[in-house]
């Protein structure tokens, strides 16, 4: 293989690449060498089929096979060797292809362009430790304490009232016939909540332990016996007991049914959990800082065909008037963007980051968990979306390169309280707030602008048609 570089346009580059018909043919003759012992043909022993006779049967899809590989193979090695880093898919122009045939063909590529990330050691950001006070831990678990159910049991002859825990047994008629569904065992329900059937609570309040009571209610829009939705239904309650509402004791015995060792090891553990509420947001803040930094950064030049797949990505959903309208402001969005992913993914490859299997199958439990109730519909989710689970692995990655560079930079240590959290994660959102307000109000201005000169500059487009498509419709003549 011979390669040659024909001309160089900044960031964009043609490779000239050669291929021999010698290194053609022993592509082919391993091909077909590939087949022989697979393909069965009457007359022939498996392995035994004389070539003449698998390339009249085989020899256009052989050969394109042959093709498509050769230009995989050749096309990634010229690139490696020439050290260009392609941005986006290079694009493949064949000259001269056949079998029996030397191979000549063109790449088009635009390079990623040099990056230069030793500053990265002297960005500055504000790390925050926030102080839990005992009083916001207490106050958190008072809390929990109010919403955790206890009862306890009533007297003999204590009448059920609003708030009371009932506990019955029934049995239900349509139109005195039972039906599918009509009947339950010690069915606990709280009185004045109205959560089994609209008004069913409210006629068993005034009800005793041992008490028989029929109860009619309207059965909803979900029954699941269609044919008896929106029917009156006669439920005949028997009454098993009634529960007082019992003030929940916080004590060791409380901490324990919420997992905890004790009520010491549970205070410690919500503590914990109220400053990694805090931390998270705070994270994301000096995220952000680090990310505003990098923006900062000079990059030689930014690939014209990445920002145009930014702005594309950006403008999703937007009409095409609206689009044109905001394709200046994009633009210099995707830049950002851009700017700051490309030194990202240099960093993390001069320090050699990789995300393992185990940390991405870690970040798919997490996102798991966050769907409580949803587990099995998001890990078939993931399962059956590959692309799902690759930006899973460019949000680990992400974050792994923000942790070094963390590591690795000057942080302005700060410990703050609660109160002082809230306050900086207020004011952090309303920055956001007026941040994205501003940019909306870019586009207007900058089309006004654009209109007074509209008939002094145009702009032109050009279609780009990728490797895959443009190798398939050249193997096929």
């Amino acid at each position: 293989m011979k390669v040659t570089i024909e001309n160089k346009k900044g960031l964009i580059k043609d490779l000239k690449v050669f291929v021999d018909k010698q290194t053609m043919n022993t592509y082919m003759d391993q091909k077909y060498e590939e087949i022989k012992n697979t393909v069965n043909l009457k007359g022939f022993r498996p392995g035994k089929v004389p070539r003449e006779i698998l390339k009249r049967q085989f020899g256009k899809a052989v050969f394109s096979e042959v093709l498509d590989k050769v230009l995989k193979d050749t096309s990634t090695k010229a690139l490696e060797e020439n050290k260009i880093k392609p941005a986006g898919q290079p694009k493949l122009d064949l000259k001269t292809y056949g079998e029996d045939k030397e191979l000549e063909y063109t790449i088009s590529v635009t390079e990623l362009p040099k990056v230069e990330i030793k500053s990265i050691d002297n960005i500055k950001f504000d790390e925050y430790t926030v102080k839990i006070d005992s009083k916001e831990t207490d106050k958190r678990i008072n809390e929990i304490a109010k919403n955790q159910p206890n009862y306890k049991d009533a007297t003999e002859e204590a009448k059920a009232a609003e708030k009371d825990l009932v506990v019955f047994d029934y049995t239900a008629t349509v139109d005195d016939k039972p039906f599918k569904g009509g009947e339950g065992k010690n069915t606990q329900l709280t009185l004045g909540k109205d959560l089994f059937l609209k008004g069913f609570d409210k006629q068993l309040v005034g009800v005793k332990k041992g008490d028989q009571k029929i109860v009619e209610a309207i059965l909803p829009e979900n029954f699941p016996e269609k044919n008896l939705v929106n029917k009156k239904a006669k439920f005949n309650c028997k009454i098993n007991s009634i529960k007082n509402p019992d003030e929940v004791k916080i004590d060791d015995e409380f901490a324990k049914n919420l997992g905890a060792k004790d009520l010491k090891d549970l205070k410690s553990l919500i503590s914990k959990q109220i400053n990694d509420e805090y931390k998270n947001s705070l994270d994301r803040l000096s995220k952000n800082q680090i990310l505003k930094e990098i923006e900062n950064f000079k990059v030689s030049e930014i690939p014209q065909n990445l920002v145009d797949e930014e702005v594309k990505i950006l403008s999703q959903g937007m009409s095409e008037e609206d689009a044109k309208k905001s394709k200046n402001n994009f633009e210099e969005v995707a830049k950002k963007r851009i700017k700051v992913g490309l030194i990202l993914n240099e960093f993390g490859e001069q320090n050699q980051i990789k995300v393992t299997e185990q940390e991405l199958q870690s970040e798919v439990q997490k996102q798991i968990r966050m769907m409580p109730g949803q587990e099995k519909m998001v890990m078939d989710f993931y399962q059956k979306n590959p692309s799902a689970v690759s930006s899973l692995r460019g949000t680990v990655y992400e974050e792994k390169i923000i942790n070094l560079i963390k590591e690795k930079a000057k942080p302005n240590k700060k410990e703050i309280s609660k109160d002082e959290a809230e306050k900086i994660l207020k004011e952090s959102q309303k920055q956001q707030l007026d941040q994205e307000l501003k940019d909306q109000r870019k586009p207007e201005k900058k089309v006004v602008a654009k209109k007074s000169s509209e008939n002094k500059t145009k702009t032109k487009t050009s279609k780009t048609k990728s490797v895959v498509k443009k190798t398939k419709k050249v193997s096929k003549k």
